[in-house]
């Protein structure tokens, strides 16, 4: 959560990034539900990123907690090490 506005919030870093598929697997410090929009950030890497829908041990889940790894759908490709950032 956020308090204001155009603020963000480290949620997780990506550990994964799968090419063919456009998968970015993510290990989560915080909460995560579908329809948050995020913003992943790194030394080459800065987008946003609505999510439309994630899993969890190739589940689908419409949230994850801090400690899950999750997949995601990314529209840019994503390395190791990238920041992950929920929008406010």
């Amino acid at each position: 959560m956020c308090d204001v506005a155009g603020q963000k919030k480290l949620i997780g870093k990506v550990t994964h990034y799968f090419s063919k598929i456009s998968v970015a697997g993510i290990e989560l410090s915080g909460t995560l539900k579908v329809g948050d929009v995020i913003s992943i950030e790194g030394a080459t890497t800065t987008f946003e990123e609505t999510i439309e829908s994630m899993q969890v041990d190739n589940k689908n889940v419409t949230e994850a907690k801090a400690g899950d790894l999750i997949g995601i759908k990314v529209k840019d490709k994503t390395r190791e090490g990238d920041k992950v950032f929920l929008k406010g």
